[in-house]
């Protein structure tokens, strides 16, 4: 037949191509998510719907929830300010050389550039009596006995910046420049407080992250006790679900998203309890540190904190829930 067709000079008709089977896998794939979506939607919308026909019970599960979330917001407050006023490493590092007042800018600049020469030293700053006398003018208030003044009390003051991060108790450095009598009333490095306020904020970090931990605990114990009181209400309930063929991820699941929305309530009464804390202390902090002419100022939380708080609230209640229900679950299914 192919040879007539061939003949006659018409073309030859191609097989027809059997339908691929792709669009059917694709379409059950998007009803599968589709699904999976309307079932987790209507399951955190059945949870919280069920929180606010019990407001009162709701109200005092969250308010022991927002306060055992503020503590460690609190601490972690409280550590991250002390850790930016203690200030940075370089200021940290720095070497304070009190000269002789005898000595003249000559001798100051000569001893600076042999310091600088130096290759432990990273850079030497010179401040003379003149911009001594003028920062001390504007950090004090004693302005008018500056006034009264003839000459200048104050010496050349040589800032030293080691280099490297070795922040040793007495480095090479500090020895000579105590042995030069002539030259050098006073050196001033004081790396015993700074390694002690180091230790300090490292015991605090410490302290924090066990707080946190013991708090994340009592939040997930008292989330999951709550739940279990819901299963044992719901017991029955359950029962006929389980009768009926219903898995046990479809039992725990609402059961899930009643925790998760118990921890995301505390975690945002925990946010506005810690916002209340700031608007109290703030006005206080603000004059106290106005007294001591720092230019310090205080920062909240963050958005990125305040995001990771509400996000650990919602895990923390979903694991507690998740503990609650597969207790539960555990005892078995009902005999048909």
């Amino acid at each position: 037949m192919s040879r007539q067709a061939h003949r006659s000079g018409s073309k030859p008709v191609a097989p027809a191509r059997t339908e691929s089977r792709w669009p059917h896998v694709r379409i059950a794939l998007n009803n599968r998510w589709l699904a999976w979506r309307n079932l987790h939607f209507h399951s955190s919308l059945a949870g919280l719907q069920r929180l606010i026909a019990r407001p009162w019970a709701t109200a005092f599960t969250v308010l022991v929830l927002g306060f055992a979330l503020a503590l460690p917001l609190l601490f972690f407050l409280v550590y991250d300010n002390a850790r930016t006023l203690s200030g940075n490493l370089r200021e940290a590092r720095e070497i304070t050389v009190f000269l002789k007042p005898t000595l003249n800018a000559r001798a100051a600049n000569a001893l600076a550039s042999e310091v600088r020469a130096r290759s432990d030293v990273a850079a030497v700053v010179v401040r003379t009596p003149e911009q001594g006398l003028a920062e001390f003018r504007q950090l004090s208030d004693f302005g008018a006995a500056l006034d009264a003044l003839q000459d200048n009390p104050l010496p050349s003051v040589l800032v030293i910046t080691p280099r490297g991060n070795d922040m040793a108790d007495n480095p090479p450095l500090v020895g000579t420049l105590k042995a030069d009598t002539t030259r050098v009333d006073l050196v001033q490095y004081d790396a015993a407080w700074r390694h002690k306020l180091s230790d300090i904020l490292h015991f605090s970090e410490r302290l924090v992250i066990v707080i946190a931990a013991l708090l994340a605990l009592v939040t997930t114990l008292v989330i999951g006790n709550t739940v279990r009181m819901d299963i044992q209400t719901r017991s029955e309930e359950i029962a006929v679900m389980q009768l009926v063929g219903a898995s046990n991820g479809f039992v725990r699941r609402p059961f899930l998203y009643i925790g998760a929305w118990y921890g995301v309530f505390g975690s945002l009464l925990s946010l506005l309890l810690i916002a209340i804390v700031e608007l109290a202390l703030a006005e206080p902090i603000r004059q106290l540190l106005d007294v001591y002419a720092h230019s310090f100022s205080l920062h909240g939380i963050g958005v990125m904190n305040v995001l990771a708080t509400i996000g650990m609230g919602a895990v923390l209640g979903w694991l507690g829930a998740w503990v609650a229900t597969a207790r539960h679950l555990r005892a078995g299914r009902p005999q048909r």
